[in-house]
């Protein structure tokens, strides 16, 4: 691959968990305009299945190259009122509900759910389920940090249907986890997969990040080779996100600690031979996974999804987020949670929806957003449905004709299909579609670069 072509496309993007993203949200969502997309998308969507994301933001110790909303404290007190405050927000849900909920999906996501006790976690998970039916092919799942989860916290969340644990390592190098402030050993790590293997777990996802300080070709290989022995059934493979503008913590390294461009891509290349030689399919936006894994499943039969949660088999429409700074999902509008936790409490304890700021998408937008989607999973889209979808495509083609040129995609009968060279840009294709990007001056400062 061009060198030439990894500097020219290493720009920020977004990452498409959302269309319109974020930053670009026309913040028109009052209580009342919620709860009305609630109620409609639960009536539609109910019976296929919703599915539930619960932040828990709460962390020991701060690692400093994380982007995620945490709360960094040593005193465990701080668990029951917290969970309290969830359950009075599902109850606000609840109450907007016509019939029983049928859960398709739950992911614990943080911070570190694992700080919480695997008492507190049941009693939370429990209270849930107590409220809601489990559709036939539910998919619990949970994020764990190696050196914090216990066989409690295994064993607690399996028996109330967990069949799924994430753990984020993200490097073994001595220098990188100083720099960092995140440790484990592969031995903790090799200790609590197979843990989680004994218990039942019939899904194991390990977290690795590359383009942090001071990683090398063969720092990178070295925690590669170690985490392919421990054959996990999907690796996420990110790119690390240099945004210290909205993470102070990151300000602990500078720019020069950080591989760049051609030197952060032979980072990725290697990772990414590594788990090729091994088995590993290449499912796209650093993702991979094993033959025979539900993820790459849904790959290869046309039904992976992306939200929030990332990539997920579960083409779910109604996604409702409990917590600090979550953030829901009806199909046709969305809203994130206020980001403070006293903030959180102070407004689900007045029987209010935490809500900060959301987006009611027009026509247009749902029209980008499949269109978007279809090319986060599909790794093409056919605009050759309707005359809007024709508009979108034509209104677009001085960015595709570079595109083109450039061997990222092929344009043929309307479809927009992704070359293999242009998987590995595929946040810059998706961008050359993105209306509300080029609509809006503002760009800088918004998203970490595609490289």
């Amino acid at each position: 691959m061009s060198i030439d072509l990894v500097t020219k496309y290493n720009i920020p993007a977004p990452r498409y968990t959302s269309y319109p993203t974020v930053p670009y949200w026309d913040d028109n969502v009052s209580d009342e305009s919620w709860i009305k997309h609630i109620k409609e998308a639960f009536k539609r969507y109910n019976e296929d299945g919703i599915s539930i994301y619960i932040h828990l933001p709460y962390c020991e110790s701060l690692c400093t190259y994380c982007a995620c909303n945490t709360r960094i404290t040593v005193n465990h007190n701080v668990e029951k009122p917290y969970l309290e405050a969830l359950l009075k927000e599902w109850q606000l849900y609840l109450a907007q509900f016509e019939a029983r909920p049928k859960i398709k999906e739950i992911h614990l996501g943080g911070g570190t759910p694992t700080f919480f006790s695997p008492h507190n976690l049941n009693h939370l998970i429990s209270s849930i389920l107590n409220t809601c039916d489990l559709h036939e092919q539910h998919d619990l799942s949970f994020e764990g940090h190696p050196s914090n989860t216990t066989t409690a916290h295994l064993q607690t969340l399996y028996d109330l249907g967990f069949r799924r644990v994430s753990f984020g390592v993200q490097d073994f190098d001595d220098k990188v986890q100083h720099t960092i402030n995140r440790y484990q050993t592969f031995e903790e790590v090799s200790n609590v997969v197979n843990a989680a293997r004994t218990i039942g777990y019939t899904s194991v996802n390990v977290d690795l990040v590359y383009g942090l300080p001071y990683q090398t070709v063969e720092s990178v290989k070295e925690t590669v080779k170690k985490i392919i022995e421990l054959k996990p059934e999907r690796i996420a493979f990110y790119s690390y996100a240099h945004v210290p503008w909205l993470k102070p913590g990151q300000r602990k390294y500078t720019e020069k600690d950080l591989p760049v461009d051609s030197e952060k891509r032979k980072l990725y290349d290697t990772g990414k031979n590594l788990f090729i030689e091994a088995a590993y399919m290449d499912i796209g936006m650093d993702h991979f996974s094993l033959p025979g894994d539900d993820l790459l499943n849904a790959y290869n039969n046309g039904t992976l999804h992306r939200n929030f949660m990332g990539y997920t088999t579960n083409n779910t429409k109604l996604l409702i987020g409990l917590g600090c700074s979550s953030i829901s999902d009806t199909w046709t509008a969305f809203s994130q949670n206020i980001k403070t936790v006293e903030e959180y409490r102070q407004m689900v304890d007045a029987g209010k929806f935490p809500l900060q700021k959301g987006h009611i998408l027009t026509e247009g937008d749902l029209n980008i957003r499949r269109h978007i989607l279809n090319l986060m999973c599909k790794h093409q889209s056919d605009f050759s449905k309707s005359s809007s979808d024709q508009k979108i495509l034509n209104e677009n083609t001085p960015r595709l004709t570079e595109l083109i040129n450039d061997g990222l995609i092929i344009v043929n009968d309307q479809k927009v299909i992704l070359t293999e060279l242009g998987k590995l840009f595929i946040r810059n294709i998706c961008l050359a579609f993105d209306e509300r990007y080029w609509s809006k001056a503002k760009k800088d400062n918004m998203f970490s670069t595609t490289a």
